[in-house]
């Protein structure tokens, strides 16, 4: 029986790594008025007909904390880049000189960095849900295995455990949140 109580709780430590490991992408994607070359992850292009991460047809970088600099490996790459990035609806003007692609990210306005406090707040709020979410079912589980022949005192340490688990990852969420409002925050 032991093995099983390990399972879940295992099973719902994984869970609460991958409802961490969400956020932390989602999180990155919210831009804080600093050039971030993760701002483009996940952004497709049209490379000789074949849908492709934009990170395998160019180098991404940064040339200040207000640029982003995409330097395709091929020239005719450039517009099928520049189209991309204004079809993915991020915010950005792209500007070329016929070798690179500059992406100037503008100063955030006050305004600007409240909706994106609130978008963060949001984020980690969902994350808290899939916590919850994933606490609930290791304790359902816990309960049939309970009638099942588990005993009152294991099931009640198993629960606990699973507790302590989500109170872990909720202090890891928060910390998340605080840092990347701060971010926002910082002028």
């Amino acid at each position: 029986m032991n093995e099983e109580v390990d399972l879940i709780l295992e099973d719902a430590e994984d869970n609460m790594k991958n409802a961490i490991s969400h956020l932390e992408k989602a999180l990155i994607k919210i831009r804080a008025g600093q050039a971030n070359p993760s701002m483009l992850e996940g952004l497709q292009v049209d490379y000789y007909g074949s849908m492709t991460p934009v990170g395998q047809v160019a180098n991404i970088g940064t040339s200040d904390a207000r640029t982003i600099v995409i330097q395709p490996w091929e020239k005719q790459m450039i517009v099928p880049i520049e189209k991309a990035i204004m079809a993915a609806n991020l915010g950005f003007n792209p500007d070329n000189n016929g070798e690179v692609i500059r992406i100037n990210i503008p100063m955030l306005t006050e305004e600007r960095r409240m909706i994106l406090v609130k978008q963060v707040k949001h984020e980690g709020e969902e994350t808290k849900i899939s916590l919850r979410s994933s606490r609930r079912d290791a304790n359902e589980m816990l309960k049939k295995m309970k009638d099942d022949g588990l005993s009152e005192d294991m099931e009640k340490r198993a629960q606990d455990e699973v507790q302590k688990l989500t109170d872990d990852y909720y202090s890891k969420v928060e910390g998340l949140i605080e840092e990347k409002e701060k971010d926002i925050m910082t002028v």
